[in-house]
């Protein structure tokens, strides 16, 4: 019987299997698996390819959900012919063939519209290839009409080719897969090590000195210079290592890189230069294999490739240009030459990097078909050949890697519940997992995860290691990591949808603009300046106009490339600054060195869920530790922070009075958390409830100040603290606030829940509680929270706001200066006299709402019907003579949600506030969505008004100015409002930023549907504090703008 395999996508879930007989036989049978029935068809074939047209007129009703599922799994990739193809698997087949071996036949497409379909037969050792259908594949070799035949001697397949694995992971898979997919996964589990410093310093020397000198002084002077650097200094104190050292080992090696140089480069005659033996697959048969190899010069240092066509990536230590001489013949090619500082081995896994290394190559130039290998210990140099079955076994391990890669998640058998899938096999060898640097993670997966699966199995010899590595654990320790694991994984690929790095490759740069997240037919001008080592300041012009309208802010990451099709992804780094006419950015690459003809394109990087931290956090909290057996009791097991009674029993003699100066600058709630902080023996939670000067607390306490995500900085590696201070800790997820606690005898988290939570995109993952920051987890533990509850911020109106949505009263200001405190605007007669004359200012509600000091709070209602209030400035938007209407709708672009009028309104009460003497650093502007704060930019921009901070609610968490307007954009008929206005944390950090004066624009009745919005504007009605805006009838506006302008 031969089995074809379709995965349907619908509301119920329906595996499909077709079975129909060898060629030979009449009968097809179609079955549903798990049914009680089965038809079946007799056919009597007429032509050879019947049962290949029946199939396909069967998939011809289910395209639509194939499309589904690919568009599910893979929302971005573009299907297409060419190069850089990529085909969507409909179905997948086992056959035997007429010599009785076996074959997977995939009947493909390329077409969006799944209309014209394709066969692929896979023959060989590439049946094994783990495709299913749903899958997308890109294929390497020949269609002939309309079929590919990739076989042990031709062609390739390449599953997942948009995830891009690096040739080291590959070449580690060879001797265990398992290794290679949790060192992918678990990176920041292999410690930095002396080996691994030396190695990264004779790299760089050997890199300097091939585009210099391999002089003897030379080299000394190189590696004196490189182990100077500050980044080498640095990792020299993580390892207690001296520069005598490093150098002395360093300088061991020196004499074979002259040796080396002596070989290979600069010689008089060809057979001056080493005889090896190099053959390469493009070489006749009759060819000798015995050559003399020069190495000419170098073409590039640690070049960074790309390669959408095989799903690799990597960076090659040194890209050289090579002659090989033959007798009276030369060739020459562009190699990669691979560096290895450890034992001279010429092993598979070494060589296999190198093969890997010359696919990269082609994705920049010609087939170099060879690489080098050279082992710098002993300047001994290897050719490693690039054959086609040494590639063809190397991508198809690269392709079991994808494959576990990609799989991370499962669904069990029995409940249809979500889970982390099970790794590659534990391998039987234990004298290779000895010396594992990954051992640790290997058992602890297996226990906490796989061998909680039904049918789960673990080598014998095996179980004795994993039962020692994990026997430390309690079950509930097992559960934490396993739940965590699977929470990371689930919001890691919902990151990973969002991220646009194959359009690089799918799209051009002409249609990516349209989204916003591109900019292209770009020329570089101006010199490159070099910053440090590193970092390179680039400037970037359209060769034709001005700049696009584009979503690019400065600070965002970005990926630059050539537009021609084998420079993808020369460099990454940031926006520094952008207007209409420049791009200027800093760059991991100096662009330089390129042709001044090459056209750029700056595609937007998403921020990626950076999975290995949190997983090292969590592997860490998991070690057979002191520190990590006191968090996890804490942590995990909710044990009770202790604390002493008295400070006379933690303070030394000499410090009582300095402490008592300290508390005595400080509020009584402030007091109160510092003296719990100094008693506690574990950890204080202390509740910073909004402008209650949690900063000040915390700097009375400060040591050492750094991010959780910095915590790999050297001084941590050599110092326990006494502190740890965790700010905006209800914003961190759990994994991430591990990091710098591992470093500390007690901690104390700063943070308030009714703030912003941890982002979770994962709707899942947000059921299963990743959305829940240390701090509320521990805050169960009444005993070790404290409250500052006094405010510096706000005036006392606005603080009403939060106390009654959010705080339950609890909020108190901390002076009458602070209570009454109204916004200082030294020029508002004299606009107030022009608004008065123009606009009858004192009979307009709206405009006293808004510009009155003494009203600290308005609401502006855009619901309106036919609203036009005409702009009566020159000053402020002569290039917007239409002025603005209300009601002001939203528009949803593939940029993102926006409201054009909303955002015309909020520039012109800026101006207005600017005009009348505030400055505009002491203004911030609020919206929710990305699109929006474009548009209010460049509206700005238009109108010359500079340094107003234009940013989301996320970005102002713990922030606040004189001065806040909020635009909400939402406004339309159905009373979609989005899951960002949703939540009333969100909501409470908006309302929460402004000292002085608080200004919200938006549409009451879009906005009422959701119940934090409903319970705002309730109170704000109730206070009176909602102003519709006027009519388009009114006639007090009707000539502003006619009057205004020819004045």
């Amino acid at each position: 019987m031969v089995e074809i395999s379709c995965l349907i996508i619908s509301n119920l879930y329906f595996p499909f299997f077709f079975f129909f007989s060898p060629p030979e036989t009449e009968t097809f049978s179609v079955a549903q698996e798990g049914a009680q029935w089965h038809d079946c068809i007799s056919l009597q074939p007429q032509t050879p390819g019947l049962k290949q047209s029946f199939l396909l007129s069967l998939l011809s009703n289910w395209d639509y959900r194939f499309q589904k599922k690919a568009v599910a799994s893979f929302p971005r990739t573009v299907l297409s012919r060419g190069m850089d193809n990529r085909y969507l698997v409909l179905a997948v087949s086992t056959v035997q063939n007429k010599e009785g071996n076996c074959e997977k036949h995939l009947v493909i497409t390329a077409s969006q519209s799944l209309e014209n379909k394709e066969l692929c037969i896979l023959r060989n050792d590439w049946c094994s290839v783990p495709v299913e259908p749903g899958d997308i594949i890109h294929l390497e070799g020949d269609c002939t009409s309309d079929t590919w035949i990739i076989d042990k001697d031709f062609g390739y397949l390449i599953l997942y080719p948009d995830i891009l694995i690096s040739g080291t992971s590959i070449a580690s898979s060879i001797r265990c897969m398992r290794r290679a997919v949790l060192s992918e996964t678990f990176r920041s589990s292999d410690p930095a090590t002396r080996q691994m410093l030396i190695g990264t310093v004779l790299h760089e020397v050997f890199q300097k000195a091939i585009n210099n000198s391999f002089a003897p002084e030379k080299l000394q002077e190189l590696a004196f210079q490189t182990i100077q650097e500050i980044r080498h200094l640095k990792e020299m104190y993580r390892l207690n290592l001296s520069q005598d050292e490093i150098k002395q080992e360093v300088e061991d090696y020196l004499p074979s890189f002259c040796k080396w140089a002596g070989d290979f480069m600069h010689k008089n005659a060809s057979t001056d230069f080493p005889q090896m033996q190099l053959s390469l697959p493009s070489d006749s048969s009759k060819d000798n294999s015995t050559c003399n190899i020069e190495v000419v010069k170098s073409m590039d240092i640690e070049e960074s490739i790309w390669s959408p066509r095989f799903g690799l990536k990597g960076k090659i230590d040194v890209t050289v240009g090579v002659k090989i001489h033959r007798g009276c013949k030369t060739k020459y090619k562009i190699m990669p030459l691979e560096l290895k500082t450890g034992k001279e081995s010429n092993s598979i896994e070494h060589r296999s990097q190198v093969v890997l290394y010359t696919l990269l190559s082609q994705e920049r130039r010609a087939d170099p078909e060879a690489g080098l290998l050279l082992y710098l210990k002993t300047g001994q140099m290897y050719p490693v050949p690039a054959n086609h079955l040494d590639k063809r076994e190397l991508l198809k391990l690269r392709n079991q890697m994808a494959f576990s890669l990609f799989h991370r998640i499962s669904k069990s058998a029995t409940r249809q519940k979500t889970q982390l899938a099970s790794l590659p096999q534990i391998i039987e060898e234990e004298k290779t997992c000895k010396y594992c640097s990954q051992m640790g993670n290997c058992a602890l997966y297996s226990r906490a995860v796989e061998q909680q699966m039904d049918g789960s199995s673990v080598p014998i010899v095996m179980l004795p290691k994993i039962e020692e590595e994990t026997q430390h654990l309690k079950q509930t320790h097992l559960e934490y990591f396993s739940l965590w694991c699977l929470m990371l994984t689930l919001e890691s690929q919902s990151k990973d949808n969002k991220k646009n790095h194959q359009n690089i490759w799918l799209m051009p740069a002409s249609e990516m603009e349209k989204s916003g997240s591109c900019i292209g037919h770009l020329i570089r001008t101006e010199h490159v300046k070099t910053i440090c080592d590193g970092q390179y300041l680039h400037n970037f012009q359209r060769k034709h106009g001005a700049i696009p309208v584009t979503n690019l802010l400065a600070g965002d990451r970005v990926i630059v490339s050539g537009e021609e099709r084998s420079l993808f992804a020369l460099s990454r780094g940031y926006v520094k600054e952008i207007n209409t006419t420049t791009i200027t950015c800093l760059l991991d690459r100096n662009l330089s060195v390129l042709p001044e003809s090459i056209l750029f394109r700056l595609d937007q990087e998403e921020k990626s869920c950076d999975i290995e931290t949190p997983l090292g956090n969590l592997s860490k909290l998991m070690e057979n530790t002191f520190v990590s057996k006191k968090l996890r009791d804490l942590i995990i097991d909710f044990r009770e922070p202790q604390f002493t009674s008295y400070l006379s029993s933690v303070l030394p003699h000499d410090a009582k009075d300095t402490v008592a100066c300290i508390l005595k600058g400080l509020n009584k709630p402030q007091r109160q958390a510092m003296k719990k902080v100094l008693l506690s023996k574990d950890y204080t939670l202390v509740v910073g409830m909004p402008g209650t000067g949690k900063t000040t607390t915390i700097c009375t306490l400060l040591i050492v100040a750094t991010t959780c995500m910095g915590i790999n900085h050297p001084i941590f590696s050599r110092k326990i603290f006494d502190f740890c201070i965790v700010d905006e800790a209800s914003q961190i997820s759990q994994p991430i606030c591990l990091g710098p606690l591992f470093f500390s005898r007690r901690f104390v988290l700063v943070g308030d829940h009714q703030q912003l939570p941890p982002l979770v995109l994962n709707r899942e993952a947000r059921a299963l509680g990743m959305s829940e920051s240390l701090f509320k987890r521990l805050e169960q533990s009444k005993n070790a929270v404290v409250q500052l509850t006094v405010q510096y911020r706000m005036n006392s109106k606005i603080m009403s706001l939060s106390n009654k949505l959010t705080y339950e009263g609890k909020l108190e200001c901390g002076s009458d200066k602070v209570a009454n405190a109204v916004i200082n605007l030294p020029h508002f007669k004299d606009v107030k006299l022009d608004l008065e004359f123009y606009a009858d200012y004192s009979d307009n509600p709206w405009l006293m709402g808004v510009f009155e000091p003494n009203n600290p709070v308005c609401f502006l209602n855009t619901d309106k019907r036919s609203l036009r209030i005409f702009i009566f400035a020159t000053w402020i938007f002569s290039f917007l003579p239409s002025g603005f209407q209300v009601p002001a709708p939203e528009q949803v672009e593939k940029g993102g949600v926006s409201n054009i009028t909303e955002a015309k309104v909020i520039v012109f009460l800026t101006s207005i506030f600017i005009k009348a003497g505030c400055s505009p650093s002491d203004i911030g502007i609020i919206a929710p969505y990305r699109q929006q704060l474009k548009i209010i930019n460049d509206l700005l921009a238009r109108s010359s008004i500079g340094m107003v901070e234009v940013n989301t609610v996320d970005k102002y968490q713990g922030r606040d100015k004189s001065i806040v307007l909020v635009s909400f954009v939402r406004s339309n008929k159905d009373g979609t409002v989005g899951e960002l206005l949703k939540d009333w944390r969100r909501l409470n950090v908006a309302i929460t930023r402004a000292k002085h004066k608080l200004i919200l624009l938006g549409c009451v009745p879009s906005l009422n549907c959701y119940p934090p919005l409903e319970k705002l504007l309730n109170h704000l009605n109730s206070e009176k504090l909602i102003i519709d805006l006027p009519s388009r009838e009114h006639g007090s506006l009707c000539h502003i703008l006619g009057d205004f302008q020819r004045e």
